[in-house]
């Protein structure tokens, strides 16, 4: 996959890493848009290409009170109009194969959640949009493995296929990033690092997943030394009221300072 694939992607020829970034959920359109105009502004300054991501539904919680979304096609135009408003791209989970159709209309990459990414018609679902696909790997999956998740969208006739490491599990209650699989996918598709989501404590008794975002930063860096072609970082500007994973979410007034520190470590990798 080429970068400068992604419709009205910017600062492809900048030579670091790309940011898939937002809030884990679309919340309503007055938060969207104001979570965007903040990134763009950073990334724009920063000159890091960027894709802008929200969840249209959360399908995968842990219980049946949990936050869910909007309404399906409500968030679907949310995300269109800050594409529109601010000339960048979208990505959001698809979980089902009607998604694909419906999403890859307002969007510009799919993204396939960890957990169904072994799901081969949800898999080829969204090859056959011919939008960029975004195949998370799963946590019970080797780096390995992977590769016939991206044959997977290539056999479909759509080569625009990356794939994101999202920590593997460790116990039943932890993650852990294996940052000798970045090397290993890469051989197969550009690879991203979740950041904030590799460091969730799922399955806690109380059925809301936990997180570090106090690490964010360290597994950031390591990631961004490991030479990953792009990050996933989640963020928002209140996580702890954030109706969707507040407990890994990266605060927002701290993201310049963040993304300010990995340009000036990758810049520096690549100097050698």
């Amino acid at each position: 996959m080429k970068l400068d694939k992604i419709p009205n992607i910017k600062h492809t020829d900048s030579n670091i890493f790309f940011l898939l970034s937002g809030p884990c959920a679309i919340e309503g359109e007055d938060m969207a848009l104001r979570i965007a105009e903040k990134v763009v502004a950073i990334t724009d300054k920063l000159e890091i290409p960027y894709v802008f991501k929200g969840s249209f539904k959360k399908a995968n919680r842990s219980r049946i009170d949990s936050f869910t979304g909007i309404g399906d096609e409500k968030a679907l135009k949310i995300l269109r109009k800050v594409s529109e408003t601010f000339n960048i791209p979208t990505v959001t989970d698809i979980h089902e194969i009607n998604d694909a159709k419906l999403a890859a209309e307002y969007v510009d990459v799919l993204q396939i959640p960890a957990f169904l990414v072994r799901q081969t018609d949800l898999v080829v679902a969204a090859a056959e949009t011919g939008k960029v696909v975004n195949l998370k790997k799963g946590q019970f999956m080797s780096p390995d493995s992977m590769k016939h998740a991206v044959t997977k969208v290539i056999d479909c006739n759509n080569e625009q296929v990356m794939v994101t490491d999202r920590g593997t599990m460790f116990g039943y209650q932890d993650l852990i990033v294996d940052f000798r699989g970045i090397p290993t996918m890469r051989k197969f598709a550009p690879t991203v690092l979740d950041v904030t989501h590799s460091l969730q404590q799922p399955n806690q008794s109380s059925g809301v997943t936990g997180g570090r975002p106090d690490m964010i930063e360290t597994i950031a860096r390591a990631g961004v030394v490991n030479n990953v072609d792009g990050l996933f970082i989640e963020t928002h500007f209140d996580p702890a009221n954030a109706k969707s994973d507040g407990a890994n979410m990266l605060d927002l007034a701290h993201l310049e300072r963040l993304l300010t520190n990995l340009v000036a470590i990758r810049k520096t990798i690549n100097s050698f």
